[in-house]
């Protein structure tokens, strides 16, 4: 017979499986119904005989998906474990391949970014297409530099010696992806860990389910499937794959799912790379360009995916005596990019789903900034779209300000004087990016110095992800590790010492018996002082 606890147990998966916008969202969900719908059972006894039939298939589904996540990975090991992926010419051609993939089927993806966000063309081609083109060509260009071992000098001690640090690949590594650049930031890691030479499996979100299907299906035509597979579905799918031995898993999303992964890696002790979020705040001088800055700003936060991405500026800081000039320059740059009714605009994406459109609805509706609203709070549920919105001197306590907004709403806060807003920022957790509009040195380097974050640029927003030759990462809470360019690269590579010695110059310093002799010309090796070491040879050393 099976225990109330135990039909508990076996129905939180149900519950998970339930859960379609969760798996990697980055926000926090409201109760689940799933869940409302358990403890209804449970209490109700003449709901036992459902409720059996219900943990039953709960529990049979789990092990399938489990049952078939193992077999995957024991098929990716076994790949792994020959060798192909190690060699240089298999990297080579699974990138050309993808590269092929992204030139010969560009509609396509864009088709169905436009499927999942509505995503203005011209935007998905720049931050999504052109993006992950450019992380494959220089994977392609400097594969073979980055595979040499890099040569290390050696010591005294060691002489006659050499080392090297060998670049190897992990094994069998986990890309989770998200939803809000769904085929960028799940093929850009893909790119590195190819490139590092391992066999990977990709999870794309279900919460993009145009993209998720079709990366399924050109990842299957254009590249190696006994080494690159993709697992689509959502809660029940992901839980599965994490119950599994990976050597590395890579995740995109938010902090609330990292800490699920980063304790499922924990298991296995798996290393994690985890890109999430947080507040990403944007600085404005008095004495910038004004009509430049706010254009920089529009771009990084209502062009980027409606602000539904992890570097979009999150929040404002300006002086009160500059916020009007602010705000009135951002009303009127606003209207030049989208018009005068930005909800008809098709060159702004729209909220990715209902859950989303209700979490930020209910952040502009929150009775505590509700009347700090300056610019737009219009909505259109079946459409799904909000237009951009700006509130001012929002209170610090408030909801908007204590998640990660992603979304069209931009909040400013005031202050007295510049320098005050470095205490605003290092008083929360340290956000994924950060940005400083001014042309004082002097705060530019006091911004640089004494805020910590992921990645930051001075007089502009997001453009620091389009430099390979930058690490892509989070610091605290809005992430660990990082990648881009070669930085991907090293993320999926362990990096071996080798030392190598030959059979000469053997010295019995380091042998038993140990005299006071030997100790001194030990104590001499150590140091690389050439000349007490030619004395106590000689047999002349200083006592």
């Amino acid at each position: 017979m099976i225990s109330m606890s135990m039909l508990s147990i076996h129905l939180v998966p149900l519950h998970c499986r339930a859960l379609k916008n969760g798996s990697n969202t980055k926000c926090r969900g409201p109760p689940f119904q799933a869940q409302q719908t358990r403890l209804s059972l449970l209490h109700n006894p003449r709901s036992s005989r459902s409720l059996c039939s219900l943990s039953c298939s709960a529990a049979l589904s789990v092990m399938a998906e489990e049952e078939r996540a193992s077999a995957l990975v024991k098929e990716l090991r076994e790949c792994f474990n020959t060798g192909k992926t190690k060699n240089y010419e298999w990297r080579v051609s699974q990138l050309e391949n993808i590269l092929k993939m992204i030139e010969q089927r560009e509609k396509d993806i864009l088709s169905a970014l436009h499927k999942d966000l509505s995503k203005p063309q011209q935007e998905a081609f720049i931050s999504e297409v052109s993006l992950t083109k450019g992380s494959c060509t220089l994977a392609l260009k400097e594969l073979k530099c980055w595979m040499m071992p890099q040569k290390v000098k050696t010591s005294m001690t060691t002489f006659p010696s050499s080392a090297e640090i060998v670049s190897e690949p992990l094994g069998v590594v986990l890309v989770i992806s998200t939803w809000n650049y769904p085929f960028m930031l799940s093929l850009d890691p893909v790119i590195g860990a190819i490139a590092a030479g391992n066999t990977v499996v990709l999870k794309p979100s279900e919460i993009a389910p145009a993209t998720s299907s079709m990366l399924a299906k050109l990842l299957e035509e254009y590249t190696d499937n006994s080494a690159i597979r993709v697992v689509e579905g959502a809660v029940a799918e992901t839980s599965a794959l994490l119950e599994q031995k990976w050597d590395k898993i890579f995740y995109t999303g938010s902090g609330r799912i990292g800490r699920i992964v980063m304790s499922a890696a924990a298991k296995h002790l798996t290393p994690v790379i985890l890109e999430l979020g947080g507040k990403c705040p944007a600085v404005v001088d008095i004495d910038v360009d004004l009509q430049v800055a706010v254009r920089r700003i529009i771009a990084g936060k209502w062009a980027c995916c409606n602000g539904q991405a992890c570097i979009a500026p999150d929040y404002l800081i300006t002086t009160k005596a500059f916020a009007a000039k602010l705000i009135d320059a951002l009303i009127l740059e606003l209207k030049v990019f989208f018009g005068d009714d930005p909800m008809e605009s098709k060159d702004i994406s729209r909220i990715v789903n209902l859950y989303h459109f209700t979490r930020l609805s209910k952040l502009i509706d929150d009775c505590k900034v509700s009347d700090k609203v300056v610019l737009g709070g219009q909505r259109n549920e079946n459409q799904l779209k909000i237009a951009p919105t700006i509130l001012l001197d929002v209170p610090e306590d408030s909801l908007i300000m204590e998640e990660e907004i992603f979304g069209p709403i931009l909040p400013i806060l005031t202050v007295e004087n510049l320098e005050d807003s470095l205490a605003v920022i290092n008083s929360r957790s340290k956000p994924l990016a950060a940005y400083l509009f001014t042309n004082n040195e002097e705060l530019k380097k006091d911004f640089v110095k004494n805020i910590s974050s992921g990645g930051m640029v001075i007089n502009d927003t997001i453009l620091h992800v389009t430099v390979s030759g930058l690490p892509f990462g989070g610091v605290g809470e809005s992430g660990m590790g990082s990648y881009h360019g070669k930085f991907s690269f090293d993320a999926f590579s362990h990096k071996k010492a080798v030392l190598y010695r030959s059979f000469e110059g053997d010295s019995s310093t380091r042998y038993p018996p140990y005299t006071p002799g030997k100790l001194k010309l030990l104590k001499a090796l150590i140091s690389g002082n050439i000349f007490s070491i030619i004395r106590i040879l000689i047999g002349k050393s200083d006592d």
